[in-house]
């Protein structure tokens, strides 16, 4: 291909200085993907065809000689008629385009030539380089032919390899997956047991339930009929215990009326016994006895009622005296066992006393007053729970005020096993009751206390205990 492009451009080159200096005139022709564009020269400047000889010009269809004469003659007859000048050009021209296609028609001749044996001269080039190309190719494709068939081998040993182990995997997979199978059957199986005993235990639960229901309504229209009774009888009970109660405390009252009777009987029959006696000595003055202790020192050493004078006073005051307890002589001052009377009282009871001396009392914030006012006076508390355990308080010495201060306590010389919590309140304390609160506590202590608050704290006035409140 390149010997013909040098071919072809060495042929231009012979025939582009014939076209210098004039017009040019272009010719292109397209052969397959080439184009080839020629430029042909003019032959305004250039002279007659007749000046020039072509050995190789294409074959005329008259002899030379014939058109010579023809051009002889015709010039004779041009000589005649004296044509224009334009006819001239124009047969010029006609000339010239003559001239021009016989040697296009030569040159395309020319290169058709040359590009034919030029393309076969390519082509065994080309099938010859081609052919060293691919048997190198091939040298190469064997080569490596030969390493990816190795290649191959190596991947199909490890792929039955692999196939081997998985087949291997796949058998113990199917042997415990058939296990798994069996256990799952016996697991269903043993599931669908449980449900129908599950079906029966529901059966009989909702047979258990709707029998309970039953019993159970039944039951608890027994418990109302009994909390109804219950009622009543606890309705029963305290109309009895009222009633016990006040016959305890007639029993009491009649118990110590006829003592005094009793006393009185005796008194007086002595007195009969001895009228003439008696009648020829001075009178005595009574004595007045101020508190237990007194009755205690007179040679008295049984605990009971007793009467007593306080100080700058003409009525006489019965008391409790307890002559056993830390050698005897103590003016009991309340008095609590078993709760048959009503502590939760006004100001006005627990001013006068309350309650009898021989059983539950207390004996009054007044007479208290004025006793501990005329000398000085220790305390003693005495507790006692249902179990028999015992506690006591000790106070050194122990009093109140009057009324006017309502009734605050004193005490000092706390000792004992009670603990003061469970005693007596802070010294200086005043009196409270239900309706009379003097204390400086929001708790209301007066209530938490049944009604008053004399002498014990609010622990120990709630405590089911046997209290003993002794001078």
């Amino acid at each position: 291909m390149g010997r013909l492009i040098a071919m072809t451009l060495a042929y231009l080159a012979y025939l582009l200085p014939t076209a210098i200096g004039a017009q040019k005139q272009q010719h292109r022709v397209q052969h397959g993907p080439c184009s080839y564009t020629f430029i042909l020269p003019e032959v305004d400047n250039c002279r007659p065809l007749k000046d020039y000889q072509f050995t190789d010009a294409p074959q005329r269809d008259s002899p030379p000689e014939a058109e010579n004469d023809a051009s002889q003659s015709k010039q004779r007859q041009d000589q005649r008629e004296r044509p224009s000048w334009q006819e001239r050009k124009l047969e010029s021209l006609e000339s010239a385009m003559e001239n021009n296609t016989q040697w296009l028609q030569k040159l395309e001749n020319f290169i058709q030539e040359n590009v034919r044996s030029g393309m076969e001269e390519i082509k065994r080039s080309a099938v010859h380089t081609q052919t060293a190309a691919m048997l190198e190719m091939g040298t190469n494709l064997l080569s490596q032919s030969a390493e990816q068939t190795r290649k191959l081998t190596d991947v199909e040993t490890q792929v039955l390899n692999q196939t081997s182990r998985l087949e291997i995997q796949l058998l113990e997979y199917s042997l415990f997956t058939n296990r798994l199978e069996k256990h799952i059957l016996l697991q269903t199986q043993e599931i669908s047991r449980l449900s129908d005993k599950n079906s029966f235990l529901e059966q009989r639960l909702l047979a258990l339930e709707a029998r309970y229901g039953r019993e159970l309504q039944s039951l608890q229209s027994e418990k109302e009929q009994l909390q109804d009774l219950l009622e009543r009888q606890s309705q029963l009970v305290g109309q009895l215990q009222g009633e016990l109660e006040s016959s305890t405390l007639n029993s009491t009252l009649l118990q110590s009326q006829q003592a005094m009777l009793t006393d009185t009987v005796q008194k007086l029959l002595t007195k009969v016994n001895h009228c003439n006696e008696v009648s020829s000595i001075p009178k005595k003055e009574p004595h007045h006895f101020r508190d237990c202790a007194e009755i205690l020192r007179s040679g008295v050493k049984e605990s009971g009622v007793y009467s007593i004078r306080l100080h700058n006073s003409t009525r006489d005051v019965e008391v409790f005296c307890d002559m056993t307890t830390e050698g005897g002589g103590w003016t009991v001052l309340q008095h609590r066992r078993n709760g048959s009377v009503d502590f939760h009282r006004g100001w006005k009871d627990y001013k006068m006393g309350f309650g009898e001396p021989s059983g539950e009392h207390w004996l009054g914030n007044e007479i208290i007053h004025k006793l501990t006012s005329s000398q000085e006076y220790s305390l003693h508390v005495q507790l006692k729970d249902r179990e028999g355990n015992e506690a006591f308080s000790h106070y050194d010495r122990f009093y109140i005020d009057g009324e006017e201060n309502n009734y605050s306590l004193h005490a000092d010389g706390f000792s004992g096993t009670a603990g003061r919590t469970s005693s007596l309140t802070h010294t200086g304390s005043q009196f409270s009751t239900k309706d009379r609160d003097n204390d400086s506590c929001t708790c209301k202590c007066a209530q938490l206390a049944s009604g008053g608050k004399p002498c014990l704290s609010n622990g120990a006035a709630h405590l089911p205990l046997s209290k003993a409140v002794s001078l």
